[in-house]
Formats: structure tokens, sequence, C-alpha cells
């Protein structure tokens, strides 16, 4: 099978070839660093680690993938000084901010990420070669690109160079053209030293162009394979980029253009710099959502989405993915639970074998799923070589975990002695999950809660037996009321003909304590029932995982006898 890519340099579909066969040079535009990112920053990061987990799992592409870190810039020094600190602690500090956020999303294949005041010498060795060769201009301190030199000019974004306003560009002195723009920005008295290079020009600073254009050129030669970024990057920065590399070098500056799609909330661009937006922003960063959902959520809600569509974000959204992701994981708990082996532990999806399954002896059921993995992985491949379609990928999933849930259920695997049949559900799932591992998700078991894991587990099951207890002696309606209480806090039940299962969909703030409060609730409502046997049941079993009950005239108080926390 071969790639097709979204081009948007022809505004088609184009084969993708490589510039050099077996390997891929990609650049994605990164964040400038001076405020926390937010889930728009998000956005980029994941679609391209999920294309270069894919390219090298599915068609064996050594990349080489770099994402530029902007520390030298305008909105930088203006926030710096109005918290009165300096550029580089709040640049280090963000940025730090941006790398622990991809860590959670597990974005783990960028290569290089480039700093723009690490690179100022091959910066001014650009502009150098652009002024000898006409194409720039100084004036005073500050050099211009001159438009009109290109004659190619405005080819990605259709714009005439009249168009260009100078956006980000600040710079003092007057232009040939309305539409050059700045490669070096002379000083200002105002602003601090640590932004004040020394030039040929003079003390200054690169514009913001430049300083992508230098960095790939460095990291990925004159010429590679993809540049990706948003939407709204293509005009001026992309375009301006193509101009001043490729009048820098005169060879193509990067043969794919991919524009992903802009994230939006309540129909609006989610963006830093709109005042606006800044009132919803703060739920929006990423260290925010971090608290609240895992990184595999927001990296999922992020892949539901083709990325050349926008990204819609609200708390519905998102959880309406979890139901989804959530499906997945409970299938591999299913699994798992027949004990006999890890469906995390999945072989590659680099590997053929993981998806010819033997259905042996095991009956229509077995033939059944064994095509259907067959064929979903031929589904999924066609998906993400149409253009790296994330969604119609995962969708392909989805229909695969019915597959394996109904095989489970049509053989009775949870409450039968079929070794045969239980690790031919293993295999199946595991070549689910490996399809879902070349994208980055379900890399592990989701975390079973956000703190007090071991005695949060014990505590819910405490209330299962209740609720078990419950049902045997026909008190439905108080075992109604135990899974109301779970489900409140995030704790979805599924009963099952070994036994109810549970697993965490929502994380809840003192599960452990709020847990402790809904035991004792439905010992009240036992009390109140008269059903005296259940509530010491519920006292007596909580003392068994070190929690001490007592009784008084203001009600009951608790606390752990067992040294945890």
């Amino acid at each position: 099978m071969s790639i097709r890519i979204y081009n948007s340099l022809s505004n088609s579909k184009e084969p993708f070839e490589t510039i050099e066969p077996g390997k891929v040079g990609m650049y994605l535009c990164g964040p400038t660093v001076y405020k926390p990112s937010h889930i728009g920053h998000a956005v980029g990061p994941v679609i391209f680690d999920a294309i270069k987990r894919y390219l090298t799992i599915f068609h064996g592409y050594k990349v080489n993938w770099v994402v530029n870190i902007t520390d030298v810039e305008d909105k930088l020094i203006a926030e710096a000084n109005a918290q009165g600190i300096g550029v580089f602690e709040l640049a280090q500090r963000v940025e730090k901010n941006y790398h622990d956020a991809l860590a959670a999303l597990a974005v783990d294949g960028v290569d290089h990420f480039p700093k723009a005041s690490e690179n100022i010498a091959q910066i001014i060795e650009m502009i150098e070669t652009l002024i000898s060769t006409d194409y720039a201009y100084v004036v005073g301190g500050d050099v211009y690109f001159n438009v009109t030199k290109d004659d190619d000019y405005g080819k990605l974004s259709n714009r005439n160079p009249d168009d260009q306003t100078g956006h980000r560009e600040l710079a003092s002195g007057p232009k040939k053209h309305p539409g050059d723009f700045a490669l070096w920005k002379q000083a200002r008295e105002d602003e601090p030293d640590a932004v004040k290079y020394d030039s040929p020009w003079g003390k200054g600073r690169p514009g913001w162009h430049i300083e992508c254009s230098a960095m790939s050129k460095r990291l990925l030669g004159d010429s590679f394979d993809i540049h990706g970024g948003g939407l709204d990057l293509i005009f001026p920065h992309h375009e301006n980029e193509i101009a001043q590399s490729e009048s820098c070098t005169q060879k193509p500056f990067a043969k794919y253009w991919m524009h992903h799609g802009l994230t939006r909330f309540n129909t609006k661009k989610v963006s830093k710099s709109d005042p606006e937006m800044q009132a919803a922003l703060q739920a929006m960063t990423l260290s925010t959502l971090l608290e609240e959902y895992s990184g595999e959520l927001l990296r999922f809600f992020i892949l539901s989405t083709q990325y050349r569509s926008p990204i819609e974000y609200s708390p519905a959204e998102l959880a309406s993915k979890k139901k989804g992701l959530t499906s997945f994981h409970r299938l591999f708990k299913r699994v798992n639970d027949l004990g006999v082996g890890d469906v995390y532990d999945a072989p590659s999806a680099a590997n053929a074998d993981t998806f010819k399954l033997d259905p042996q002896a095991l009956g229509d059921e077995a033939q059944q799923l064994a095509a259907s993995i067959a064929d979903a992985r031929d589904r999924f491949q066609a998906a993400m070589d149409d253009d790296f379609n994330t969604a119609a990928a995962l969708a392909v999933l989805f229909e695969l975990t019915n597959s394996v849930n109904r095989f489970i259920e049509a053989k009775s695997l949870e409450s039968s002695d079929d070794a045969a049949g239980k690790s031919f559900a293993l295999k199946s799932a595991q070549a689910l999950a490996s399809l879902g591992q070349s994208l980055g998700v379900f890399l592990s078991a989701p975390a079973a809660s956000s703190g007090g894991d071991a005695l949060v587990g014990q505590l819910v099951d405490a209330l299962l037996e209740v609720r078990s207890a419950c049902r045997a002696e026909k008190c439905f309606e108080l075992a109604d009321k135990v899974r109301d209480q779970l489900s409140a806090l995030g704790v979805v039940v599924e009963d099952k003909p070994t036994g109810a299962t549970w697993s965490i969909e929502k994380q809840s703030d003192d599960l452990q304590g709020n847990l402790i409060e809904a035991h004792i609730q439905t010992r009240l409502a036992c009390k109140a029932a008269k059903n005296f046997a259940l509530s010491d049941m519920i006292r007596d079993r909580l003392a068994g995982i070190g929690v001490a009950l007592e009784d008084r005239a203001g009600g009951t108080t608790w606390e752990l006898t067992n040294g945890q926390s």
C-alpha cells in the first residue's frame, strides 16, 4: 500500500515519496514559551507523534523529527517584563511545563527540540547570505526580506505580498515594500540585555520566521520531507519560511506541507493571545486538564478527529471520548482476567504474524474473529495510508472490540476452563492493542485511582460485597443505592456471569474518603431497614482493611488504623 498525503502546497493528495529512500525529515512548529501550554498546543505534537510511530512501525521509515522552541520573541519579552522576571527564567519555566505535558501525552518521538536562542549564529549566517544575494536589505539596525525579489512568494497561501502585515515583526526602520518582513530587529532601549545579540548590523535579535528556517536547515538540511503546523500558520509564518529558505539555498524547502485544524471552544479558536479567551483558558491549560484527565484520554480525544478538521473542545466531548476509550480498556481487563497473559504486552503491529491467528478447532466463532482481525489490520492501514486518517483507523478498532467481546461471550470463557479459547481471545485482543499502540494509545492499563490505590481498590471491593449481599437478601433498592453511590464517584460497575467488575472512569477529589463515607451511608441505610447483620458486616469489613468506625451522638466518624494516608 502507498501513502497519500494532502499537501497544502498543491491543495491535493499526493503520493508520499521521500527525498532520501527509507528516511523522513519532519519539522513541526513548536510553541512560543511565554504562557502555559493549552489543549491546542497538544494537537500538533500528538498528531505528528502518531504519524512518526505509524511510519516507523508499518512502513519501516527512519524518521528524524524536529520541534522548535521559540524562546526569543516579542510576546515572551513583554510577558517577562509584566511578571518582573528574566526572559529566559520565564522561558525555561514554560518550556518545562510543555515537556511535562508531552510526556504525559506519550509524545516521546521528538528527536530534537532546538531553541532560537541557541541558534543565533546559524540565523545570522542565513541572513548574511540573503543580503549578499539581494533578497534582503539593511535599514539602520534592522534587516528585511524583500518579497518583490521572490517570484514565488505567495505560492503556499495564495496571498499577495501586499497582504503581509508584518505580523509579530516589530521593527524600527522603513521598508521598501509593505509586505517585507523582518529578519533581524534592532535592539530597543527598553529590552533586556539577555536578548540583545551581537550581529554585523549591531545589537538586536532575530525575527520569528527566520528562526524556524535556520533551525530546520541545521537539523534537516536544505530540503526535507514534511513540514507541519496549524492552519493559522500558513500565512504569514510558513509563507515567509518558504520565501527566505528557498531564496537562501535555491532549493525546494519542504516537499509536503501538512496543516492540522485548529482547536475551538464555543466555535472560537483557542488562543492564549486572545483577550476574550482568557477567562476560559485556565481550564484548558494542559497542566489543569491533566489533573482531571489522563494523558491517554487527551491523546485519544485528539486522534479521534481527522487531523485537517477542527477539534471542538468541551468537557462534554472529553466525556464522550472517555466512554469510548474506556470500552477498550474494559475489554483488555476482561481478557487479562482470563489469566492467560497481558493484553498490553502485545507484539508489534510491524510483525505480520500478530494478525495471523490459527482458529484451530475452536469453531465458527473463532474463524469469524480471525477473519475480522486480518480484515481490521488491512482497513486500519488503508485509513492511515489515506492522509493519516486516525479517526477512521480508530473506528476500525471499535468494531474489532465488539468482535472480541462477542467471541468471549459465545465461548463462555469467563466461566469455563477452555484454555485454547482463552489463549485465542488473548491473541485477538493483543492484535487489537498493537494497532492502537502504533498510534500511541493502549500502551498500559489505566491507573486504578489518583491516590491510595490499594485502599481504594479494597474499599470498592468491600462495597461490591455489600451490594452482592443485599441482592442475595432481595434488598434490591439498597443494592441499587450502592451502585449509584459508586457511579457518582466515577466508579463504573459491570455485572458479569462470574461476578461484578469495576473501573474508575472519572477521578474525584479524595476518592478514598468519599468511598469510606459511602460505606457509612450504606451502613446507616441498613440500620434504618433494621438489617443489622449487613450493618455489622460493613463495620467488620472496614476494620479488616484498616478503617475503624466510631458511632457517636453526632454521627459516625472514621480513622485509618494501618498507617495509611
